[in-house]
C-alpha cells in the first residue's frame, strides 16, 4: 500500500503537498496488519514530513511507545517512508523481486480505466506483485493516476455524497479486496 502526500489536489483540483498525520500513520498501519499487507509506505518528497514520520515510527517501535503498546509495535513496523512514487515502486520490486501491478484508488469513475473490485480481487490474489496507491487531500493528482496501471472503482454510498477520509476509503477498500468472505 501507498499513501500519496504528493502530488495530491486541492479542493480546486490543483496540484498540492499535503501534510502527514499520526492519524493516517497509526490507522492505515494497523488496517495493514490486519489485512497481510506486507508494507505501507508513506510517500511524502518534504523532509520535515519524511522526519516527523520517522520519529512517529521510532517511537512506537524502538521506543517507550513500542515498550507500552506492543500491537502498536507490531503494525507500525510495516510502515516505510518514501520520497516518490518512484521510489516506492523500486523498494516494492527489491522486496517481491519483480515490478508490481499499482492500482489507484479515486473518488471518481475513471471512464475506460476503472476496474470492479471482483476484478481487482483476481489480480490481487493472483501471482503478480500488486501495490494498492491512495491518495491524502482530495485524492491522487492526475499525474500520479497516470502512472498507474489500473484505477479502482470509487467507493459509492447510498446517497450520492463521497468525500470518505482516506483512512475509512481504504478499511472498506481492503475489505472488499482481502476481507474473508463467509457469506
Amino acid at each position: 500500500m501507498g499513501l500519496v502526500h504528493f502530488p495530491v489536489r486541492n479542493k480546486h483540483g490543483g496540484k498540492i503537498a499535503s501534510a502527514v498525520t499520526t492519524l493516517d500513520i497509526h490507522d492505515l498501519a494497523r488496517l495493514a496488519r490486519t489485512y497481510d499487507v506486507r508494507r505501507l509506505f508513506i510517500i511524502t518528497p518534504l523532509p520535515d514530513q519524511q522526519e516527523l514520520t520517522r520519529r512517529i515510527l521510532r517511537h512506537w517501535i524502538e521506543g517507550y511507545g513500542g515498550r507500552y503498546n506492543p500491537h502498536r509495535k507490531e503494525a507500525l513496523a510495516c510502515v516505510s517512508v518514501a520520497g516518490s512514487m518512484t521510489e516506492a515502486v523500486a523498494r516494492i520490486q527489491e522486496i517481491e523481486g519483480e515490478i508490481p501491478l499499482i492500482i489507484a484508488t479515486d473518488a471518481a469513475y475513471q471512464e475506460g480505466r476503472s476496474i470492479s473490485y471482483e476484478e481487482a480481487r483476481k489480480v490481487i490474489r493472483g501471482n503478480q506483485a500488486a501495490a494498492l496507491i491512495f491518495g491524502t487531500a482530495w485524492g491522487l493528482h492526475e499525474e500520479v493516476i497516470q502512472q498507474t496501471d489500473l484505477v479502482l472503482a470509487p467507493v459509492l454510498g447510498k446517497r450520492g455524497y463521497n468525500h470518505l477520509s482516506v483512512r475509512t476509503a481504504a478499511a472498506i477498500i481492503l475489505d472488499r479486496l482481502a476481507g474473508q468472505r463467509k457469506d
